[in-house]
């Protein structure tokens, strides 16, 4: 088999290979150990069957992820090639080809490689390493003074063994650099040869000395191979004798070889003639069925793409009524919070209307008596009892409001002023303290008032509750400003959260409270708000006791 053969035979596998579903998958999902069973296995197929000396992928940066050899000891996984032109060739310009000793095994060989892609991006590459080993050996098993010479000059595959990995020129220091970087042959140094042998594309005589050969006249003979600027050196010993019997030998096979080519002429003629009448009907046939192919795919496509149509409309359906059920979900946990506020509420609304009819009763008397000073000031307080009245009325009608999700800057003291507004009856039921802290309109993050202002609401109440049973009945509310975030934090005095507890804590109608203290949406729908705003709520226990839940937003 010839150079050029031997290397155009292997040349689409790695193609081929980074068609592999198998390879895709660890190269999506590179630590599955599963995933890299499967590649691994693959790739000792492909070698074991293309009779090849190794296969194995590497990542965008030249990782290698999975090999042929990952069973030994001397395994390619986990080490980078990087360095090497085959894989900037093969991510860079589409295709790879290099050869060299190997960085690993130190055996060389002809490596190839080929792009994997995803949507248009190179994400990995498939590589295959040829051995040469079985072409030197034939090499020298010939009895010619053959030389493999690379694009620098170097010898690489030789029947001189001694001359292997030295050039045949001193080289400059671009070349030597290019080697040593690439680490193509090893470690090791790359010197001249004590006799310097140009490459022509005519031969030519040189008087050369050859290891364990005295000195004598060459015939000299190069000829290109391959697509990486490699040459084929031919020395030949230019004897008298020698050259008489192979003039002789070249006279009597051009006489034999005119007689055989008369007849082979005639007979490839006829040959040729079949052949091409036979090829037109097979490319007549490949036609038609390509065309039918064609046909199928083409409706098979127009019915795929009419399913998609329908799923996605399915899909927009679907999304409509998760929004619908979502803000549902939201409207019920107002009106939750609101039926547990109910009594409190009732309570602060009785006290000033007691306090208006007393007013009232007051000023009647007071006008009869003609003291108006003093039903002026009468007057004056049931002025005031009405707006607190009328203040308490509006923050419930504005808690309890629909309205669609925006984000926009929000005031961080505003919105925790109206919750604990909210939350006031139920702070003075149970006789505890919320401590606030101090305002700083500057703070303000992209939220939805409404939306915050009822995750702060259901927190104070859970904190609330928290600290109903306890001797340290604080809730504290703290705000920490982030370089790019801001961090809500609610902290109380109670028990602290359960360890079984924890998993569950954000689950729907999941709740530790008595039955008929809550339907367990509350941190739920707190969450699903949180995530809209495109924030994050965590919960953990304090090391000194209790409770804290932090609402992290994004900074306006």
């Amino acid at each position: 088999m010839s150079m050029e053969s031997l290397l155009s035979r292997n040349a689409s596998l790695p193609r081929i290979i980074a068609l592999e579903d198998r390879l895709q998958a660890l190269l999506a999902s590179p630590h599955k150990d599963s995933v890299k069973s499967q590649a691994n296995q693959y790739l000792l197929d492909v070698k074991e069957g293309a009779d090849i000396n190794a296969a194995f992928l590497l990542d965008r940066n030249g990782l290698t992820l999975a090999a042929s050899n990952y069973r030994q000891s001397g395994s390619y996984v986990g080490n980078n090639y990087a360095f090497r032109p085959y894989f900037r060739d093969a991510v860079d310009n589409g295709f790879g080809v290099f050869y060299g000793v190997g960085a690993t095994t130190g055996d060389p060989g002809y490596f190839l490689a080929a792009p994997i892609e995803h949507q248009g991006q190179r994400i990995g590459a498939a590589t295959v390493k040829i051995s040469l080993d079985d072409f030197e050996a034939a090499l020298v098993r010939s009895g010619d003074n053959v030389l493999l010479v690379d694009a620098n000059g170097v010898i690489f595959l030789s029947s001189i063994q001694p001359w292997k990995y030295r050039s045949l020129r001193p080289l400059n220091t671009t070349a030597q650099q290019r080697i040593e970087n690439s680490r193509q042959y090893g470690r090791q140094s790359v010197h001249p040869l004590d006799e310097q042998i140009p490459l022509t594309e005519h031969s030519g005589a040189l008087s050369l000395k050859l290891p364990d050969i005295p000195r004598q006249p060459y015939l000299v003979n190069s000829v290109s191979t391959g697509s990486l600027g490699w040459s084929i050196v031919l020395l030949t010993r230019t004897g008298q004798e020698r050259q008489n019997a192979l003039l002789g030998g070249i006279a009597a096979g051009f006489a034999v070889a005119f007689l055989l080519s008369l007849v082979i002429y005639f007979r490839l003629s006829i040959r040729r003639y079949n052949e091409r009448r036979l090829a037109e009907s097979r490319l007549r046939q490949v036609h038609q069925q390509l065309e039918q192919r064609i046909a199928e795919r083409t409706a098979d496509l127009q019915a795929t793409n009419i399913s998609l149509e329908e799923r996605i409309e399915a899909l927009k359906s679907t999304e409509r009524i998760l929004r619908e059920t979502r803000d549902n979900a939201v409207q019920a946990g107002k009106l939750a919070v609101l039926g547990q506020m109910a009594a409190g509420i009732s309570h602060e609304v009785n006290q000033p209307l007691t306090a208006l009819h007393t007013f009232t009763d007051n000023a009647v008397d007071l006008l009869e008596r003609g003291q108006l000073g003093d039903v002026r000031e009468n007057l004056d307080c049931i002025r005031q009892m009405a707006q607190r009245m009328g203040r308490i009325v509006g923050e419930i009608k504005h808690f309890t409001r629909r309205h669609t999700l925006e984000r926009y800057p929000v005031s961080v003291f505003g919105v925790i002023s109206q919750a604990a507004m909210l939350v006031e009856s139920r702070r003075k039921q149970i006789g505890a303290q919320i401590l606030l802290p101090q305002e700083d309109e500057s703070i303000r993050v992209q939220a939805d008032s409404q939306r915050l202002e009822q995750v702060l609401v259901n927190l104070l109440l859970n904190a609330l509750d928290a600290v109903s049973a306890a001797s340290d009945r604080r809730v504290e509310v703290t705000v920490r400003r982030l370089p790019t975030r801001v961090v809500l934090a609610i902290r109380d005095c109670g028990p602290g959260i359960a360890e079984p507890v924890f998993p569950h804590l954000f689950e729907p109608f999941y709740t530790t409270k008595s039955s008929g203290a809550g339907l367990g949406l509350g941190l739920a729908i707190s969450r699903m708000i949180v995530d809209e705003l495109g924030g994050t709520i965590e919960a953990r226990n304090e090391p000194a006791g209790g409770a804290e839940f932090c609402v992290i937003l994004e900074a306006a």
